[in-house]
């Protein structure tokens, strides 16, 4: 497998997308935060100083989406077609799982957005919990789905 985003000189660089064909295109990433379960009670009481956890959360998540072009060096900007958050609290775990799905047609894939947008969903989540639980763990953010595109679908097996 050859790594694209190296030049012949071996510098790095932007892909060069130009002759691709627009296709539909979308990728689910998914990741955890985990926190005490004191913590966790808090967030689902809407019990935290700096307001509804997971409604910030969700803003942020969308917001990284649309940004990962400016904050990823090889990234192109892409107009997103959507973004959904979906947060899901696990008491068992005292965990709150992140999904997001991203959508667009276009010439390149958005993994990375969806990626980002779990990464940015529970750096937001910690901030707002920091000043009760410092010790909170953000864990497992990883692609679970890609379809579209050249290199086709995408799918994780494991857990």
């Amino acid at each position: 497998m050859e790594l694209t985003h190296f030049n012949n000189s071996g510098k790095a660089r932007m892909v060069d997308v130009t002759a691709k064909d627009e296709t539909k295109r979308e990728a689910v990433a998914e990741g955890r935060i985990t926190m005490k379960p004191s913590t966790l009670e808090m967030v689902k009481q809407g019990a935290m100083g700096k307001g509804d956890v997971l409604g910030v959360a969700q803003v942020a998540g969308v917001m990284g989406a649309k940004k990962t072009w400016e904050i990823i060096p090889m990234c192109h900007p892409l107009l997103l077609t959507g973004v959904n958050l979906e947060f899901a609290i696990d008491d068992g775990t005292s965990a709150i799982e992140i999904k997001a799905a991203v959508k667009t047609t276009g010439k390149t894939g958005v993994e990375m957005e969806a990626l980002t947008a779990v990464s940015v969903a529970a750096l937001t989540i910690y901030d707002m919990c920091k000043a009760v639980d410092k010790g909170m763990t953000i864990e497992y953010i990883r692609l679970r789905t890609k379809s579209g595109g050249k290199s086709g679908d995408f799918i994780r097996e494991d857990k």
